[in-house]
């Protein structure tokens, strides 16, 4: 007798219930989604079309950093393989693909600190 009041008390009132507790039930599935697309995938994708352009805008005498943590100038193009000039007598073949972005053209690439010495 005890085990039926609480199964009573337990259950759905006159009734009602079908459309409108379904819906209710996914709208904290769609508020997430909704915070996760605002706070998350929207500036991702913002931020791979910016690069999207930066790759498709490289020219020679560029200075890059690749995703390798390498500085360099931009000496030549063909296609998507770009020559990168580390120094005066040293240059590098990579992918326009690994370029993680331009480096800041007022700022000279770290120095060695064992150079200073």
């Amino acid at each position: 007798m005890f085990f039926d009041s609480i199964a009573y008390a337990m259950g759905q009132a006159g009734g009602q219930g079908g459309q409108g507790s379904a819906f209710s039930a996914f709208i904290p599935l769609i508020l997430m989604f909704a915070i996760f697309y605002f706070l998350l995938i929207r500036p991702q994708q913002k931020k791979a079309k910016n690069h999207k352009v930066m790759l498709e805008n490289l020219k020679k005498g560029d200075r890059i950093l690749t995703n390798g943590g390498l500085y360099g100038r931009i000496t030549d193009m063909d296609g998507d393989v770009l020559t990168l000039a580390l120094n005066d007598n040293q240059s590098v073949r990579i992918n326009r693909g690994y370029v993680a972005g331009l480096a800041d053209p007022d700022k000279k690439a770290p120095e060695n600190p064992k150079e200073k010495k």
